[in-house]
């Protein structure tokens, strides 16, 4: 049991390299966004200092994965989705649906300070709400700001772009239609 136990903790450091490295951090963007000092986030990783939940709460946040998530504990729920988070493009996307139909999923995209917006366009309607920070959405010629707690809808034909708004990255959940279909219809009054 007790080297079960070290085996997990040994586990800590790599994962939490490899998340940072993932979203394009550097450890002094981390410990600004933490309030850990570089020093115990480079020990932390390197497995020399031992992971606390004071530790890992903010970093936790910061990475907006779940605690479980950093130190490996095994994944409960529904055996029929595996949630495995996937990176492309810097930002990382957590399915929460099964293939076929309206496609669900939890999006972190982290600050690029200074980035241009790229627009793409695709086959398909998209619907964000902004779970926590601020998400630029440019769809168009528009450029909006969404705060936590707003949503925005779009006909993803539109030359569209999501980012991070501020030096902080932003949680989405994020509802996608590949052929257009709408993930609500708006009742008409008479």
């Amino acid at each position: 049991m007790a080297h079960a136990r070290k085996d997990v903790l040994d586990a800590v450091g790599p994962r939490l390299r490899e998340l940072r490295r993932r979203r394009g951090m550097t450890l002094a963007d981390l410990a600004r966004q933490t309030g850990i000092n570089e020093s115990t986030l480079s020990r932390l990783e390197g497995g020399t200092r031992k992971p606390t939940l004071e530790l890992l709460l903010p970093l936790s946040e910061v990475y907006a994965v779940p605690l479980d998530d950093l130190v490996g504990a095994p994944r409960t729920g529904d055996p029929r989705l595996h949630l495995r988070p996937v990176t492309q493009d810097g930002m990382t996307y957590v399915p929460l649906s099964r293939p076929g139909g309206i496609q669900a999923h939890k999006l972190l995209i982290p600050p690029r300070p200074g980035a241009e917006p790229e627009t793409k366009t695709h086959e398909g309607f998209e619907w964000v709400y902004v779970l926590a920070g601020r998400l630029r959405l440019v769809p168009g010629d528009r450029s909006l700001v969404l705060k936590a707690g707003e949503a925005a809808e779009f006909d993803t034909h539109v030359p569209h772009w999501l980012g991070a708004d501020g030096d902080r990255p932003v949680e989405l959940l994020v509802l996608f239609g590949h052929q257009g279909e709408r993930a609500h219809l708006r009742a008409r009054t008479p």
